[in-house]
């Protein structure tokens, strides 16, 4: 597939947007990137406006303020060329019930000029073992299998994910989140919202964590963890020990403790993973508060 000339630019800009649904403002000053060939979690709580800027991405809604590029063009004005090349995940309500899982999926790839085999797909996904069930007797997780498809089959040169893995068993968890990864390798931007912070761990090149309509953190994983306990008035040290007896790691950590209390500190020893990232999530979430009736406001308008 030959990708446009701007390929060099991130695929998703966004600077200062504002948007309000009547008194409560979804999007207050919302600046983020996303990068291509990346996978840029988008993380906070309902009502943030993960799902209105979204919204404004990929040309539904227009902000009330601000600039936004997405593939270098402002998605309200782009035309049917430009949202060819953006994928969106649907979910449940958005899938066209009385069609079978294949023929849904055949007639969006024959909708592309080049997508991405059909056959492989379903396979990689497991949809080809109920391709013939009807869209509304599907299971949760089928039909999140399915919405995934939908989004990728037109090789997409951005595309939003909305909780990808929801629903699904481990096995198939795992073949997700391989297909995400090879996606993002081709070029793809890849913007995932999740709930999941082993999906964002596993997956994320990249994260911002967004409240009350704006971004209170940015960067790696690693990134933002460190960044918040360091604001707490934490020094984060990282270190890597090599040949080290697994069974001898919790002494090594009990000396670790023992050096820092002698210069009057304490040490926490994390791993950087999901449950280093959500504890930090929480705490972010706490110190902001949240802005009554927001929740309710996005997903009315959403």
């Amino acid at each position: 597939m030959v990708r446009a000339m701007d390929d060099h630019s991130p695929a998703l800009v966004a600077d200062a947007l504002t948007l309000s649904y009547g008194p409560v403002r979804a999007l207050d000053g919302l600046s983020l990137m996303a990068e291509r060939g990346a996978v840029t979690a988008l993380l906070g709580p309902n009502g943030a406006g993960k799902t209105t800027a979204i919204s404004c991405a990929t040309g539904l809604l227009r902000p009330d303020a601000g600039t936004l590029r997405v593939l270098g063009a402002d998605p309200w004005r782009a035309g049917p060329a430009h949202r060819a090349r953006v994928g969106v995940m649907i979910q449940d309500g958005g899938l066209t019930s009385g069609a079978t899982a294949m023929r849904l999926l055949r007639y969006a790839a024959s909708l592309h000029a080049a997508p991405l085999d059909v056959e492989e797909v379903a396979e990689h996904l497991g949809i080809d073992a109920f391709g013939r069930t009807l869209v509304r007797r599907l299971s949760g997780g089928q039909r999140q299998r399915l919405a995934l498809a939908l989004a990728i089959i037109g090789r997409p040169d951005l595309v939003f994910l909305d909780e990808p893995t929801a629903g699904m068993d481990p096995s198939i968890r795992r073949r997700v989140r391989e297909l995400i990864r090879a996606l993002a390798r081709t070029g793809t931007a890849v913007v995932l919202t999740t709930h999941l912070m082993d999906d964002v761990v596993g997956l994320a090149d990249a994260v911002r964590v967004i409240s009350r309509g704006r971004v209170l953190a940015s960067g790696t994983v690693q990134e933002v963890i460190s960044g918040h306990r360091a604001a707490d008035g934490a020094v984060v040290v990282q270190a890597t020990a090599t040949g080290v007896d697994p069974e001898s790691v919790p002494a090594l950590e009990a000396d670790l403790r023992s050096t820092a209390a002698r210069h009057g500190a304490r040490l926490e020893v994390t791993s950087g993973g999901a449950a280093d990232l959500e504890s930090v999530l929480l705490d972010l979430m706490d110190e902001d508060g949240a802005a009554p009736g927001a929740d309710e406001a996005e997903e009315e308008h959403a």
